[in-house]
C-alpha cells in the first residue's frame, strides 16, 4: 500500500491581494470614467483636445515672443519684425495706473494692497464653514479696517461707523420682540444718530496730521476701484435682497408696498437709465455748490 501524502490540498493562509487591472486604477481609470466613458464623450474629448491644441499654438507664441521693455509701440514693432508676439511694455510701464488709477498717491500703494490681502482672510469664514466661527469677528471688522486703510484720515471715523452699527443692532434686538417694524426703524435711527453725532465730534477733535493721510475717493481708480465696488455691492446686495424679499411678505401695508415699489422699480428700469439718473439728473436736485461723490 502506497504511503499517504502529507501535502494538504486546501490552503490555510489567504493569498495576498493582487492589484486591480491597469484599466481600473490610476490615470487610466480616471480617463475612462471622465473623458472616454461612451462614444459621445470620447468624440467631445477628442474635439476639445484638438481645439485646445490650436488655441495654445496661437496664444503661446504671442506670449513667449512678447516684448516687455520698450518705450513705444513703434519700438516694439521694430523689435518683433513681423514675428508673432505681443507688446506688453504698457503693463510694465503703467502697472501702477492699471492697479491704483492715475491719481492715487504712490507712497500709499501699500495701504490698498494690505486691504486686498486681508479681503481673503475676511471672506474665508463665509466661504468655508469648516473654519472656526470665531473668525467671523474679523469678517465683521474688515469693512471698517479696509475703509481706514484705503481712505485714510482720522481713525475715529471707522470707529464711529462700527459703534453706530453696534448700537443700532443692540436697539433692534431690544425692540424686535415687541414689534419688528418698530425695532427696525428705531435701530436704524439710532445708528444714524450715532454716525452723525460721532462724525461731528471726530471732525472737531481730529488731529491736523492723522495717522494715515486722507485720500479722497475721486483719486481712486483702476483695479482697486473695481474691487471696492464689487466687494461692497456683493456684500450689501445679498442682505438687502433678503430684507426686501421678507418685507414684501410683510402683513404691514407700508413696509410691503415700499419693498414692492423698490423691487419693481429697480427690476423694471434699465440699468443704463439708473446710471444716467445717478450721474447727471440727480445733481439738478441739489444746490449748485453741492458735490455728489
Amino acid at each position: 500500500m502506497a504511503k499517504q501524502s502529507s501535502i494538504a490540498f486546501v490552503r490555510k493562509e489567504p493569498l495576498e491581494a493582487m492589484p486591480p487591472p491597469a484599466r481600473d486604477r490610476g490615470l487610466a481609470k480616471w480617463l475612462r470614467e471622465n473623458l472616454f466613458s461612451n462614444v459621445s464623450s470620447s468624440v467631445l474629448t477628442v474635439i476639445s483636445i484638438i481645439a485646445i491644441y490650436y488655441l495654445c499654438a496661437f496664444i503661446l507664441p504671442w506670449i513667449w515672443n512678447g516684448v516687455w521693455t520698450t518705450t513705444s509701440l513703434a519700438e516694439c514693432r521694430e523689435i518683433l519684425q513681423g514675428v508673432t508676439g505681443g507688446c506688453f511694455s504698457v503693463l510694465t510701464e503703467r502697472w501702477n495706473q492699471l492697479l491704483f488709477g492715475f491719481a492715487y498717491p504712490s507712497e500709499f500703494y501699500w495701504r490698498p494692497t494690505i486691504a486686498f490681502g486681508l479681503l481673503f482672510f475676511a471672506a474665508a469664514p463665509v466661504l468655508f464653514f469648516d473654519l472656526p466661527r470665531k473668525l467671523l469677528i474679523f469678517t465683521g471688522l474688515y469693512p471698517f479696517i479696509a475703509f481706514w486703510l484705503i481712505w485714510g484720515g482720522p481713525l475715529g471715523y471707522p470707529v464711529i461707523g462700527l459703534l453706530g452699527c453696534v448700537i443700532g443692532y443692540y436697539v433692534y434686538t431690544l425692540l424686535v420682540t415687541r414689534n419688528f417694524a418698530l425695532g427696525l426703524i428705531v435701530g436704524f435711527a439710532a445708528a444714524i444718530a450715532t454716525w452723525v453725532l460721532g462724525s461731528n465730534l471726530v471732525t472737531a477733535l481730529a488731529p491736523e496730521q492723522p495717522m494715515l493721510g486722507a485720500v479722497p475717493s475721486r483719486q481712486m481708480g483702476g483695479f482697486m476701484l473695481n474691487m471696492i465696488l464689487g466687494t461692497v455691492c456683493v456684500s450689501l446686495s445679498l442682505p438687502l435682497g433678503i430684507a426686501l424679499a421678507l418685507g414684501r411678505q410683510s402683513s404691514l401695508p407700508i413696509i410691503k408696498w415700499i419693498c414692492v415699489i423698490f423691487i419693481e422699480f429697480i427690476r423694471g428700469v434699465p440699468l443704463i437709465t439708473l446710471l444716467f439718473v445717478a450721474n447727471v439728473v440727480l445733481a439738478y436736485f441739489f444746490p449748485p455748490e453741492a458735490n455728489i461723490d
